[in-house]
């Protein structure tokens, strides 16, 4: 008898055990699958606790304290924290406890106005970045000289790549990953090849981004670097054409007239001689080596193809630049007039 008595002691302790055991070490998180649970910035355990509530991201929340409190998990961390199917309290609460949020990917790739920039990253960060916490920043001269920039040279130091970074990061903590990319990407030896063009590297980025927006062509990329470096040689103005875009603010405009050309802006370059006072766009690697490796040349002028092939006619002389610029608008017009005629048919 005595020995039923503990047999069947044993079999409840067992039952319990299994029971507790099922309800740390089983399935508790709900059908979550690719969701994310996100915790703000002093949010503390009351906060939480009503997050996993409404949200009914776990099956018990009288559970989950236990297994908090088994844990000693008192610390709430900030953060962006991926809930999968079938996690189990134990494994959710380690997340929690150990701060083992997920990184959000943020993809640069060609960004043209800190404004633009700052309503993606609020698209990103949600509440913890949000684009007017963003935008506050970067159009922030105090705020950008911890970096060595300011509100023109913002663009300079993203580079397109791929971040990840953590959801509850900070304006300042955000441009940091940026700029420890982009002094990665500055070697010594692209450091070198820049001073032998007389640029630095942020100037070298500056006439990149203008060459970026003239072309979708290497070899065309190269060609153009060159030009604008010869020009910058004997301080004749660019009369880049994408930065009076720029300065429009029109990027959709396919033709730059007076109108574009004769707005008042250090980023005109066609008022002003040199560079910018920064980029236009963050350009992509291939127009910052473009750059770096621009050919020897005596090219001063450039004017795209009569052909209407997507190719760039490159001169020495002005009359040469004239009579192709006339044979590319003739030809433009014909065709213009060409559309006008079918329309109308």
């Amino acid at each position: 008898m005595k020995k039923k008595i503990i047999l069947v002691g044993l079999l409840i302790l067992l039952i319990i055990a299994g029971f507790i055991g099922y309800k740390v070490a089983g399935p508790a998180v709900s059908d979550q699958n690719g969701k994310y649970l996100y915790i703000r910035s002093g949010d503390g355990m009351k906060e939480l606790l009503a997050k996993l509530d409404s949200g009914q991201v776990i099956k018990s929340k009288a559970w989950f304290s236990r297994v908090a409190g088994w844990l000693k998990f008192k610390t709430v961390k900030p953060g962006r924290y991926e809930l999968k199917k079938g996690m189990s309290l134990y494994a959710f609460v380690r997340k929690l406890r150990a701060g083992d949020q997920s990184l959000v990917k943020m993809v640069i790739v060609k960004e043209r106005t800190r404004e633009a920039f700052a309503g993606k990253m609020g698209r990103k960060f949600d509440t913890e970045c949000d684009s007017l916490t963003m935008i506050r920043f970067i159009n922030s001269n105090d705020s950008l000289n911890a970096f060595g920039l300011d509100t023109s040279t913002f663009l300079s130091v993203m580079l397109p790549y791929t971040y990840e970074i953590k959801w509850n990061s900070s304006p300042a903590r955000i441009i940091e990953q940026f700029q420890v990319a982009y002094k990665k990407f500055w070697t010594p030896e692209r450091t070198d090849k820049a001073a032998r063009l007389n640029l630095t590297p942020l100037q070298a980025t500056i006439l990149a981004s203008i060459v970026e927006e003239e072309t979708t062509r290497k070899a065309d990329k190269l060609n153009i670097a060159s030009t604008y470096l010869n020009r910058l040689k004997i301080n004749m103005k660019l009369q880049a054409c994408p930065t009076a875009k720029f300065v429009s603010r029109n990027f959709q405009l396919d033709r730059i007239t007076e109108k574009q050309t004769s707005l008042v802006s250090p980023f005109n370059t066609y008022l002003n001689t040199g560079l910018p006072p920064g980029p236009i766009c963050t350009p992509s690697l291939e127009s910052v080596e473009a750059v770096l490796d621009a050919p020897s040349s005596t090219y001063l002028y450039f004017v795209a193809s009569y052909t209407f092939d997507g190719s760039t006619i490159f001169t020495s002389n002005y009359d040469d630049h004239m009579k192709y610029a006339r044979m590319f608008q003739a030809e433009q017009r014909r065709r213009a007039d060409s559309v006008k005629k079918a329309r109308n048919k």
